[in-house]
């Protein structure tokens, strides 16, 4: 008879050897007569699914095998930086630099300010509510492949939007198309930063959110150099075929830390019917009923799989999370005047009699201290002065720029415009710098993807509402000032609820540390009498109709024992 294969535990061959000592085994005892390397044992569920991997003697195993490297912080990170730069300045720049063509697309279809404010809108609620969508799908597949379809679709869009005939055929494919594609490179490049850089994430995060002020920058005479010369559907053909210049940001973005899946072994027939027995006869003996209802089981799980995919790609527990819904609350009321003042800066100036090209350089001065603040904001807030308490100083970044909003009224002329125009470039690269770092600082990278998806959901709703609101405040008092002073409002209010939140989540989060810290240092040596009792009950309830008698004969023992005390 050959000899057993090496590795193989002794139950695949008919051997007498329990799971329990099986277990025992994985644990890394030894038996007598085994190697004096014993090989190592994975149960998976009671449907005798095995896997086992056999080190070789010269080398112990590894502790964190089949586990993700550490993020580098540099090397090709840099690169992935660049593709960053370029995908996170088109999601968030060209919803903006398209407002150089509202006034025109308002005379051509005859709309108002409102229904043309829509394009944008729904062009930014979709890049922001199909998050979700696109964290499922970085999950499933990884960044690269889910950034090169979102440029494809990208291009299509705009292509499309070239030939529409109606403002409802724009939504379709410049709100939903382009803003969906617009999508699927945003999240990616947000999260695979998270996977390169650690010690060095905000400086990378501030480097990658100056993509979008750089964009701006450009498109915005880009795009009135193309409406000029082609017209809007000439320039949408153009804008379409810039950017699929994302696919190539997305061929950047090498995947990292992909876990090697342990190695299956071919179990035969006998062994996997061996080892069921086994485990049958282990829960037998433990007092489970006499026949374990296997079948059931497997329905079960089978009812559960839904859930539990779901719950593998976004973790709902976030809501449970007291910093998370802080942070949630606050940027819903901050979106609802984010990006309404970018959106209407070029026609306020048109309205108030500013040249074309003039207009079109506001929002290029507000992109230029922009690029500058991000970057700048992310070495701040690396700092160790400000990085512990990173909360606070996004909260006053928000405050910061409602303030702005409200001061714009004021500006008469375009030189107050201009000094608008750096103040709240200045504010707006404070905040984005600090958008996605500040909810990596409360969930922990571990829990991010699922964060950015949750959130970016939610928020989609004030961000679809944002702009048309602030276009139906201009079309009903035809001024614009009231749209300014709205924003500036709201941007204070949720700048001012985060800052006092945050200051309740920290002195929270201190207070914990500090009983679990006395937990840990005066554990409880002996139970009390109560916690004595309570365990008693519960003991006894559980033990079920198999210790009946026993628990009857405890009963007439202290029966008897009362009656001799009372004697």
């Amino acid at each position: 008879m050959a000899a057993p294969r090496r590795g193989a535990p002794s139950g695949l061959k008919g051997g007498g050897r329990s799971a329990g000592e099986m277990l025992w085994l994985q644990l890394g005892g030894r038996t007598a007569g085994t190697d004096p390397a014993p090989s190592h044992f994975v149960f998976q569920d009671s449907s005798a699914a095995l896997a086992t991997r056999s080190p070789s003697p010269a080398m112990p195993p590894l502790a964190n095998a089949g586990q993700a490297p550490g993020p580098p912080d540099g090397g090709w990170g840099w690169a992935v930086v660049c593709g960053a730069f370029v995908s996170i300045g088109f999601a968030y720049a060209f919803p903006k630099g398209l407002a150089i063509f509202f006034k025109e697309i308002q005379d051509f279809f005859g709309t108002s300010y409102s229904e043309v404010a829509w394009v944008s809108s729904i062009m930014l609620a979709t890049t922001y509510g199909a998050g979700p969508i696109s964290s499922i799908l970085v999950n499933r597949y990884g960044s690269r492949p889910v950034v090169i379809f979102g440029g494809l679709l990208c291009g299509i869009g705009m292509v499309s939007a070239a030939f529409c005939t109606s403002i409802l055929q724009l939504y379709i494919c410049v709100g939903f198309i382009t803003g969906f594609g617009l999508a699927l490179n945003l999240q990616p490049s947000v999260i695979i930063i998270g996977k390169y850089f650690l010690k060095r994430r905000p400086i990378a995060n501030g480097l990658a959110m100056a993509g979008s002020p750089v964009m701006l920058c450009t498109l915005a005479p880009l795009n009135q150099f193309l409406f000029d010369n082609f017209g809007w559907r000439g320039s949408f053909l153009i804008l379409g075929a810039i950017l699929l210049h994302c696919c190539v940001a997305g061929a950047l973005f090498r995947p990292i830390g992909a876990p090697t899946p342990p190695v299956k072994p071919q179990v035969t027939g006998k062994g996997k019917d061996a080892l069921k027995e086994e485990v049958t006869e282990d829960a037998m003996e433990m007092g489970s009923p006499t026949k374990v209802p296997m079948e059931d089981k497997v329905e079960e799980e089978g009812g559960k799989a839904c859930c539990e995919k779901i719950n593998q790609y976004l973790d709902f527990s976030l809501f449970k999370h007291r910093g998370f819904l802080i942070y949630l609350i606050g940027n819903v009321l901050m979106f609802l005047g984010f990006f309404a003042p970018i959106v209407f800066l070029a026609p306020y100036a048109k309205h108030i009699g500013i040249d074309e090209y003039s207009a079109a350089f506001l929002l290029s001065i507000l992109a230029i201290v922009d690029m500058i603040a991000r970057p700048t904001t992310g070495i701040i807030a690396n700092s160790k002065w400000v990085r512990p308490q990173i909360q606070y100083f996004f909260s006053f970044s928000i405050a910061f720029n409602g303030t702005c909003h409200l001061l714009c009224p004021l500006a008469s002329g375009y030189t107050g415009l201009v000094i608008y125009a750096i103040f709240f470039g200045l504010a707006f690269g404070m905040v984005c710098a600090m958008l996605f770092e500040t909810l990596m600082d409360l969930v922990g990278a571990a829990r991010f993807t699922s964060a950015v998806g949750l959130v970016t959901i939610v928020e989609c709703c004030t961000i679809l509402l944002g702009p048309p609101i602030g276009g139906t405040l201009i079309d009903t008092f035809g001024d614009y000032k009231y749209m300014f002073i709205k924003c500036g409002a709201v941007m204070v209010l949720a700048g001012t609820f985060l800052f006092i939140m945050n200051y309740y989540n920290y002195r929270m989060l201190a207070k914990e540390e500090k009983e679990r810290k006395a937990k840990e240092e005066n554990p409880k040596p002996v139970r009390t009498e109560n916690e004595g009792r309570n365990s008693w009950n519960k003991e006894t309830t559980r033990d079920g109709p198999e210790l009946e008698p026993l628990s009857k004969e405890q009963e007439g023992l202290k029966e008897e024992v009362n009656g001799i005390n009372e004697v």
